[in-house]
């Protein structure tokens, strides 16, 4: 016990790292972070020669406004198969990731909800295959399984009829690392991927962040490309792409968007779940437009007051202003189109009364004569 809580104080890894290089040397420090040399050079950069061609100092990196950059879809399965450095440039098209992929594209029509697929790193895990937002993990999923399986699940969503469906929780990151397929994504996945272990790690997270690397999500050029699956402040859980990510990032991603829900403008592409148009008023009206503040959430026939969310969210938001009254127009009396006022009836009710009388008296005087 003391030595756990002696372990929680010590600063992050890189001053840490500072304090024991005066004292032994760089091989003691591998061993004691448990990475190789080469693992503790670059855990933070990408080698210069490699940096301005395909990593953070790219001269594309933050020349596009990548907002709503992702197409819109509902639902997100993620097939473990294997590791990155085994997968093909198109993962898809070999082995059980292929046989999803097919499914998916032949019976597009018959998914009660768009569905996208992705491949991430599997080892010991091979055929488990992790959906979200439903936070359902089915494991050893086989080749002769996949059919039952899309059928029950992906069409009918019912659970699987020969498996078991377990919950999961926390928070999954999912960062491109898919080398094979573009190599922006393999020299920036897995320095960020790094960054987020030493991040995770120094704040004690291990246990409510699970971390995997996954294969190609859309846009090299946005490389460093990750995926965020968390709950909101109301426990809904949401899947926002970021991109442009650099190791610096990593904090602000922890900090700002997992612990408090703050989309972060900057490096935001979108959110699963939510249609174009959709999407442009999170863009507009919900994403913190620095990288601070705090994010309000939508509350359908809300009259006023305020509340305060989990994870120190705020929701609070102005009263719905009450709408105007109704004017009622009071149409006058008219002939001709043209509006009388009362002098003018009393002349028209006079000379219609005289007339009157002059066709009765010659009436009766045509008559007696």
């Amino acid at each position: 016990m003391l030595l756990k809580q002696k372990y929680c104080t010590l600063p992050p890894f890189f001053d840490y790292f500072h304090f024991l290089k005066s004292q032994s040397s760089l091989s003691s420090l591998s061993r004691f972070a448990n990475l190789s040399m080469a693992d503790v050079e670059n855990l933070n950069s990408v080698p210069a020669s490699e940096d301005t061609e395909y990593g953070f100092k790219r001269p594309e990196m933050y020349s596009t406004n990548i907002a709503n950059s992702i197409t819109s879809y509902a639902r997100h399965v993620f097939v473990l198969y294997k590791t990155p450095e085994a997968w093909l440039s198109h993962v898809e098209e070999e082995g059980l990731p292929q046989r999803f992929a097919t499914l998916l594209k032949d019976r597009k029509s018959d998914l009660l909800v768009q569905t996208k697929l992705n491949v991430c790193e599997g080892g010991g895990s091979d055929g488990d295959v992790l959906i979200f937002p439903d936070m359902i993990r089915y494991k050893g999923v086989k080749d002769t399984d996949v059919e039952g399986f899309f059928e029950d699940v992906l069409v009918n969503g019912k659970p699987w009829s020969s498996g078991i469906q377990e919950e999961i929780s926390g928070t999954f990151v999912f960062v491109c690392t898919h080398a094979s397929r573009d190599k922006r994504c393999g020299v920036c996945g897995p320095v960020i991927l790094e960054r987020f272990k030493q991040e995770i790690g120094s704040r004690g997270l291990s246990d409510q962040i699970t971390l995997k690397r996954c294969s190609h999500v859309g846009q090299h050029k946005y490389a460093g490309n990750l995926i965020i699956f968390c709950p909101d402040s109301a426990g809904k859980i949401t899947g926002n792409w970021y991109g442009y990510v650099t190791p610096d990032d990593v904090p602000e991603l922890l900090d700002q968007h997992i612990a408090k829900g703050e989309i972060i403008q900057r490096i935001w592409r979108g959110q699963m779940g939510l249609p174009g148009g959709e999407a442009e008023k999170v863009h507009e009206q919900k994403v913190i437009p620095n990288g601070h503040g705090v994010v309000k959430e939508e509350s359908k026939g809300f009259t006023g007051g305020c509340c305060q969310g989990s994870n120190g969210v705020s929701c609070c938001q102005d009263e719905t202003p009450k709408p105007e009254p109704i004017k009622k127009e009071v149409k006058k009396c008219t002939i001709w189109f043209q509006p009388l006022d009362k002098e003018e009836l009393y002349i028209g009710a006079a000379v219609v009364g005289a007339i009157a009388t002059i066709a009765m008296a010659f009436t009766f005087f045509k008559r007696s004569g």
